[in-house]
């Protein structure tokens, strides 16, 4: 069976899908919880990490270290916990940060704003200005975090396997639309897929390690894993930091080999 994630608009009803998909096929159903088992492993302000996914970047604003180290930690606890390939994520951008898996089912969930507003209306207790601001502020704000990080729009519908207009069909049909999906043959794990799975937990571990040691700057690494083999690309500030990176890699479990392809910038490059 597929692993499922679901993106939302906030009160779009992408929360109770998830929970009644999760209830139909027997998975797990995590969100914040997977920011928690972050914090709780990684030994990071569960805030901060909150903030990394949901704050909207500023006008000016590049990926600042300490937001990729955040990030870092987000996408290797969503791997692990998509490790057993029984899973139902309904946080944002689940379809992202488990790119590269072929058998992960990727649901958008859309509804129209009169719906929405009263939801947010209901559930929140808001007057109806400020359910529509409420809503307004959250779309943006995941529109442009989504674009500053992945270079996408949230709303492209290539983006995804399957788009559900909730206030249409309800929960319920596309509940079970959902779980009919997952057992195709199109998202039934294979080998290759599996291997795809296994090679993003390690690669996210790894580069959650690297953030996690702090004594390099770290923000151009990208790192990739082939059944234990890690591939290190990117740029650092010295040849210590290269040695370094190679030297944490090595001890995470499961690693059989790093090769380093990365480069010293050039100020490193230097002899005086």
């Amino acid at each position: 069976m597929a692993i499922i994630t679901i993106s939302r608009g906030t009160f779009s009803g992408g929360k109770e899908l998830a929970e009644c998909v999760a209830k139909k096929l027997g998975y797990p159903c995590l969100a914040r919880e997977v920011l928690v088992n972050a914090a709780a492993h990684y030994g990071v302000p569960l805030e901060k990490l909150q903030q990394a996914i949901e704050e909207k970047p500023g006008i000016l604003e590049r990926m600042t270290l300490e937001r990729a180290h955040y990030l870092a930690f987000i996408r290797a606890s969503l791997a692990k916990a998509a490790r057993d390939e029984k899973l139902v994520y309904h946080g944002h951008a689940g379809h992202l940060l488990l790119r590269g898996v072929p058998h992960v089912l990727k649901v958008r969930v859309i509804a129209g704003m009169e719906y929405r507003i009263q939801a947010a209306m209901a559930r929140k207790k808001l007057p109806r200005q400020k359910a529509i601001d409420f809503i307004k502020h959250i779309d943006e704000n995941r529109a442009k975090w989504t674009k500053f990080l992945y270079h996408v729009d949230i709303l492209d519908p290539t983006l995804y396997d399957v788009v559900f207009n909730i206030e249409r069909i309800g929960v319920a049909h596309a509940c079970e639309s959902i779980a009919l999906l997952a057992g195709r043959e199109e998202f039934r794990p294979t080998a290759e897929s599996r291997k795809a799975l296994a090679d993003l937990v390690l690669a996210t571990e790894v580069r959650a390690q690297i953030a996690l040691d702090g004594s390099v700057r770290d923000d151009d690494l990208e790192i990739e894993a082939d059944a234990g083999k890690i591939i290190v690309r990117g740029s650092v500030h010295s040849l210590q930091e290269s040695e370094r990176i190679t030297e944490i890699a090595r001890k995470v479990p499961g690693v059989s080999e790093v090769i380093s392809k990365v480069r010293p910038t050039y100020h490193a490059l230097v002899r005086y």
